[in-house]
């Protein structure tokens, strides 16, 4: 009876588990297509004659379309040899189910 009892704990804990990575996978997509967006407005032709404070609104903006808390302080952009390059520091927290977990992102383009 104690055998059952392990496995069924055992199930338990890998299904919550499981729950908890598929909840976590949209952050983490958007993420990536961020970090594609970043990477596409560094090697656009007119981005090294922009303005810095014009590529960071286009990288604000970018973030907004994917619903990412950006805020303008956390956008540094930095011209480096003729090229842009941008970092941007956010969190996004994820309230799961009896735990709260603080997803810290780094993405960047340019370096």
């Amino acid at each position: 009876m104690k055998s059952y009892l392990r496995i069924g704990g055992a199930v338990v804990i890998l299904a919550a588990l499981a729950l908890s990575a598929v909840l976590m996978l949209p952050p983490y997509l958007r993420n990536m297509e961020f970090q594609r967006r970043l990477e596409q407005l560094v090697q656009q032709a007119d981005a090294a004659t922009q303005p810095a404070e014009v590529v960071r609104i286009q990288a604000l903006n970018a973030a907004a379309e994917l619903g990412l808390p950006v805020r303008s302080g956390q956008v540094t952009v930095e011209r480096a040899g003729g090229r842009y390059r941008i970092r941007v520091l956010y969190v996004r927290r994820m309230d799961l189910f009896l735990y709260t977990v603080d997803l810290h992102f780094r993405s960047s383009a340019g370096e």
